[in-house]
């Protein structure tokens, strides 16, 4: 996975989120979720959901990737890409709690990618998903 100033390869990051949607751990509600996501550095992380019958203690995918990159020394997401449903073909939009964990690491030009099951990209930035915003200085 590379990003070249401003050019990521989406359709790799793409690819990363839907390879781990797979491994997704949904009995409950049969709904997975994969995410990708790519770092200052140039690497990509990735992460699904977890379900767990206590549904509050289950894990995102989007939590479960900036996880696997802030324990890898990441500090920053250049992009993300998230990918999830249940045969739908609207985008799979980040929860709250996991649109605030995107924003304490995205800066004001990073992409986010939101991927239905018909392969349909929708393309934000995180301020788009989460106007007025609570933001540490």
């Amino acid at each position: 996975m590379a990003s070249s100033g401003n050019t990521i390869d989406e359709q790799a990051l793409i690819d990363a989120a839907k390879t781990i949607r797979l491994h997704g751990h949904a009995p409950y509600s049969g709904y997975r979720v994969g995410a990708a996501l790519l770092d200052e550095n140039g690497r990509l992380h990735s992460g699904c959901n977890v379900e767990n019958a206590a549904f509050p203690e289950s894990i995102c995918a989007e939590a479960n990737a900036i996880g696997s990159m802030v324990s890898a020394g990441g500090k920053k997401i250049v992009a993300i890409a998230a990918v999830g449903g249940k045969d739908e073909i609207e985008a799979c939009t980040p929860c709250g709690g996991c649109r605030q964990k995107i924003l304490e690491f995205a800066g004001g030009d990073t992409q986010v990618l939101l991927i239905g099951d018909d392969g349909g990209i929708e393309r934000h930035t995180i301020e788009e998903l989460l106007p007025a915003s609570f933001r540490l200085a």
